[in-house]
């Protein structure tokens, strides 16, 4: 197995320059240095109200990254659609969020949104853009994934994350089952949300089928005390450990 590879998420670097106007930092270079210092990818995740990453920066982006590009949203919103028409990244990972949501906190329930789901895939993956959907580590929900189409899933981790501490085995162990179900039924596996440099090599060790995942808030927040591009350099030495 190949390590999974990094792909950054760079609305926190979205939320500081927005804090304040103007374009410091600068949005497209931070991107562009998180390539030159090893990311595999970048990922944004915009929301309507535009409170970190803003539309018109996800166009932007396009015209820069020469590495693979996701973007996450909910789906539900008429105008992540057009946008992920419009500029077709290597990816889009669809997220159930609310409208006013602080982050996310929680997969499709692939069973009852099956039939929504399978549509909308099909729209883009017809447009040529990889398809992955965020599913809580439940065998059951992961095999109703598959029959959406979807070419990935990501795999929510705060659960792991928040229990990693008091038992790594017993937190990481529904993880496994569903890494597991997600292989025999040909899906790819992602994974994102809270995973650290404190819990991320376990995580890659013990889901040896990881392809990717997507990190946001503790790699910038670890940049602050280690330096960006150090972090970048940690994070994917720590995907190499699995």
């Amino acid at each position: 197995m190949t390590a999974a590879k990094l792909s950054v998420n760079i609305n926190k670097i979205a939320t500081l320059r927005n804090s304040r106007g103007g374009n410091n930092p600068d949005l497209m270079k931070v991107a562009l240095d998180c390539e030159r210092f090893g990311a595999a990818g970048i990922t944004v995740h915009p929301r309507p109200d535009e409170r970190h990453i803003r539309y018109a920066d996800v166009y932007a982006l396009k015209e820069v990254l020469t590495t693979e590009f996701n973007i996450e949203g909910n789906p539900k919103e008429d105008k992540f659609v057009k946008l992920v028409l419009d500029v077709k990244p290597t990816q889009v990972t669809l997220v159930p969020d609310g409208s006013g949501q602080l982050t996310s906190d929680h997969g499709w329930d692939t069973i009852a949104e099956a039939d929504y789901l399978k549509r909308l895939i099909a729209r883009f993956q017809e447009a040529g853009i990889r398809t992955s959907i965020f599913v809580d580590p439940e065998v059951q929900l992961v095999e109703a994934a598959a029959w959406s189409g979807t070419d990935r899933i990501e795999l929510y981790t705060e659960a792991y994350a928040h229990h990693f501490a008091q038992d790594r085995a017993a937190a990481v162990a529904p993880f496994v089952r569903a890494a597991a179900a997600a292989q025999a039924a040909g899906l790819g596996l992602n994974a994102g949300h809270d995973l650290s440099l404190n819990n991320l090599a376990y995580f890659a060790q013990q889901l040896p089928q990881l392809l990717e995942v997507s990190i946001g808030h503790a790699l910038i927040s670890d940049a602050l005390y280690l330096g960006l591009e150090n972090t970048i350099q940690l994070y994917s030495r720590a995907l190499q450990k699995g």
